[in-house]
């Protein structure tokens, strides 16, 4: 039990001995002959069977008494997600990718006893295919910048002693001490510049000095940890590989507003993040930095944790507030805003779990540091879900203001397959398409408003020439639409006509009047809709149309597709000068379709009965059967 910041101080130190070896910049000695293993165990390297690799690793060294030798650690995600399992050898930092159970005598044989790297487990870049041995050369990192993501990869999350050789609790055991006012930290959080990360980006003290100035006997701390943008894992991976930095954050914000009460409310669907959230609270409580008397202070602080069931309106404040509360999901008006009425009908402040990770660092080395990185309307980082058609796929953090560019060539690698360029979507259901002549705009709250999409939690989809632009607006307006609580009629309603005209456009039956309705519609559902859901769903339809109006007007004149991708407007076609009429086609064909005589090429496909699910493509040996 700590019972004093010279008790927390002292923790640390014993601490940071006992992580050292892994730490780039540590002054403490570090044993050559002894290794450090970190195993990924996040949701994405977990799903490979990162788990078996660690067993397994660490089975073979008790096998082999290798115990004073090498130490296996579980740790968050590296961000590389599409190359897991990931394993990094400590101190001398080597990046092993898609590690298998079977590669583990590999290691042990050569890296551990004979410090011999194993060359195929090393990682390629898919641009010049060069070898890139540790975790400091790979490019994918080096345009990096990690505040949010700084432990993440480095600790072991289910640790606590971990966290705190980093730093962590020290920002509120100086605040403890000190009995530094609330105005104070609130004033050096505003001058910070952080703005909110889920997705609204409103001043992060503003919210904290308007939530301390409603005076009340009862006041809550929520976290916003409901992230469900489709591809979108930011919060999560920040729950699986730093726990206490989230609640470091909320027992910070309880003092400052007069609250002695949080709550996260995560989704069930993060069984990771939810374990690594339980231990984390659980080791803070024995240890005394959570519950009564905070540090030996006389601040209370108690913190729980609230499923979500995955309804994407839940992200709303408003909607999650009621269900935290056990009621139906819905937003209601605002004002008043939570810091007013939030919590049964008490002032509360909700951020989300980025905004929260960046508050003990912030505090740590001040508000000037985290100010000057940045932009003069975004300061700090931003944490980015980057998937779709990209070589790199996985969770970055970069500094306000980097370019698209720098974040598809040179972190992501490029395109798959080197095929061309389309199309950027920021910001999930409620972003837009940036197209690749804004390839250079940065990535900042306003530049990304400016074009016509947003910053939103983080999520970034890059899309290439196979992509239909009206088919990428049918799936986020399908995906809003579905998500609506129906409890506005703009949303209800509106959502579902503008669906509507998108399948009709999709299966070549739109006329080019429903173009003008699909701008002037998606206008009124932003300006009527309740809460932000509704309010930014047309938000993928009016950048699509700016950016790839050719797309829409292919598919209503021309009745053609011009990625491939509308199946009603697809043609699959049998080669007159490649078919061996073998007759495999028409037998796989579920609807029959095919018809022709066996060793009398060509075979017909009858396009009337056809319904192109393209179940003979793969299976003609000479590649004669295509869609067009």
């Amino acid at each position: 039990m700590l019972k004093s910041i010279e008790d927390l101080k002292n923790l640390k130190d014993e601490s940071l001995k006992s992580i050292s070896l892994r730490l780039k910049n540590s002054n403490v000695e570090k044993e050559i002959d002894k290794y450090h293993i970190l195993v990924c165990t996040g949701t994405g390297c977990t799903s490979s069977k990162s788990n078996l690799v660690r067993e397994k690793l660490e089975n073979e060294i008790i096998k082999r008494n290798l115990q004073d030798k090498v130490k296996v650690f579980k740790t968050g995600c590296f961000g590389f997600c599409k190359l897991g399992p990931i394993l990094v050898v400590h101190p001398d930092r080597t990046f092993y990718v898609k590690v298998d159970p079977d590669d583990v005598d590999d290691i042990l044989d050569s890296h551990i006893s004979k410090g011999k790297i194993v060359e195929k487990l090393l990682y390629h870049s898919p641009q010049n295919d060069e070898v890139q041995k540790t975790i400091d050369e790979i490019d994918f990192f080096n345009h990096q910048m990690r505040i949010a993501l700084r432990n993440c990869g480095v600790i072991n999350p289910e640790d606590i002693k971990e966290y705190i050789a980093m730093d962590g609790y020290m920002a509120l055991g100086d605040i403890l001490s000190k009995k530094t006012s609330p105005k104070e930290i609130i004033e050096e959080i505003k001058k910070s510049g952080l703005r909110g990360r889920g997705g609204g980006g409103f001043p992060t003290g503003l919210k904290w000095e308007y939530a301390e100035s409603y005076k009340n006997d009862k006041k809550f701390v929520l976290c916003n940890a409901d992230e469900g943008d489709p591809g979108a894992f930011m919060d999560r991976s920040i729950l699986e590989g730093d726990p206490h930095s989230v609640i470091e954050a909320m027992i910070i914000a309880g003092y400052c507003i007069g609250a002695h009460k949080g709550y996260v409310y995560v989704r069930a669907e993060y069984p990771i993040a939810v374990e690594r959230l339980e231990i984390a609270i659980d080791q803070a409580k024995n240890l005394g930095i959570l519950g009564k008397n905070i540090l030996g202070s006389s601040f209370d602080f108690d913190l729980d944790i609230r499923l979500g069931a995955g309804a994407f309106v839940c992200g709303e404040e408003t909607a999650l507030i009621q269900s935290v509360m056990g009621l139906r999901g819905e937003p209601r008006p605002r004002p008043p805003f939570p810091a007013e009425v939030g919590l049964w009908e008490k002032p509360t402040l909700n951020n989300n779990v980025e905004t929260y990770a960046n508050i003990p660092i912030i505090l740590r080395k001040g508000s000037n540091w985290y100010s000057g990185i940045g932009t003069e309307d975004s300061k700090g980082t931003k944490v980015f879900a980057l998937a779709g058609q990209i070589n790199n796929t996985g969770l970055i953090e970069v500094p306000m203001g980097t370019t698209l560019k720098t974040i598809i060539y040179d972190i992501g690698g490029g395109i798959h397959d080197n095929k061309k360029f389309k199309s950027v979507q920021t910001g999930g259901p409620s972003g837009g398409c940036i197209p690749a002549e804004l390839l250079d705009a940065k990535i900042d709250f306003k530049s990304l408003t400016d074009i016509g999409s947003m910053m939103g939690s983080g999520g970034l989809i890059v899309m290439d020439e196979t992509d239909c632009m009206v088919d990428i607006a049918r799936f986020y307006l399908e995906f809003a639409q579905d998500e609506s609580c129906g409890k506005c009629v703009p949303c209800r309603v509106g959502t579902k006509r503008l669906l509507e005209i998108l399948d009709k456009i999709s299966k070549g039956k739109g006329e080019i009047q429903d173009l003008k309705i699909l701008e002037d519609l998606s206008y009124d559902i932003k300006d009527s809709a309740l809460c932000g859901l509704g309010q930014t769903a047309p938000n993928p339809i009016l950048s699509t149309l700016k950016y790839f109006k050719d797309e829409f007007i292919a598919h209503i004149k021309d009745k053609h597709c011009p990625a491939g991708v509308c199946n009603d407007l697809l043609k699959v076609i049998i080669s007159d000068e490649k078919c061996v009429a073998c007759g495999i086609c028409a037998k796989v064909c579920p609807v029959n379709a095919i018809t022709g005589e066996n060793r009398k090429p060509p075979f017909t496909i009858h396009q009337d009965v056809c319904i192109k699910c393209g179940a003979c493509i793969p299976k003609c040996p000479v590649d004669a059967i295509y869609k067009r």
